[in-house]
């Protein structure tokens, strides 16, 4: 895994960084954006852009936001509530769209309000 989306995106989706990612790798769930680790190609496109600083290189997370390292693959590698299988790799999220569930630690998270 190389970038790794983090707390600070949890009910915000600003998705600035779905629209810089070359490689169509970022992919929205119901609360959150999830960088797929085996389609991103490390470019850091989407550092600079978002607007909450959420995104890091594995390598760099902050020690309070290290589960999102764990988190953000879970989203791909466990199956879905309702669903027998993992998502996977679909091969680009564009074409996916929204999947309709999030990652085991931000599912669990108190919803925020919407920031004005």
């Amino acid at each position: 895994m190389a970038y790794v989306i983090s707390e600070p995106c949890v009910d915000v989706l600003d998705r600035a960084c779905v629209e810089e990612c070359p490689v169509d790798c970022i992919y929205e769930g119901i609360r959150a954006l999830y960088i797929h680790p085996d389609e991103c190609v490390d470019c850091g496109a989407c550092v600079p852009v978002c607007p909450v600083e959420a995104i890091y290189y594995e390598g760099d997370l902050p020690a309070e936001l290290e589960p999102y390292l764990a988190d953000n693959a879970a989203f791909f590698t466990q199956a879905p509530p309702g669903s027998q299988q993992p998502l996977g790799s679909p091969g680009g999220a564009a074409k996916l769209g929204v999947a309709g569930f999030d990652a085991p630690l931000v599912a669990r998270l108190p919803q925020r309000r919407a920031q004005s």
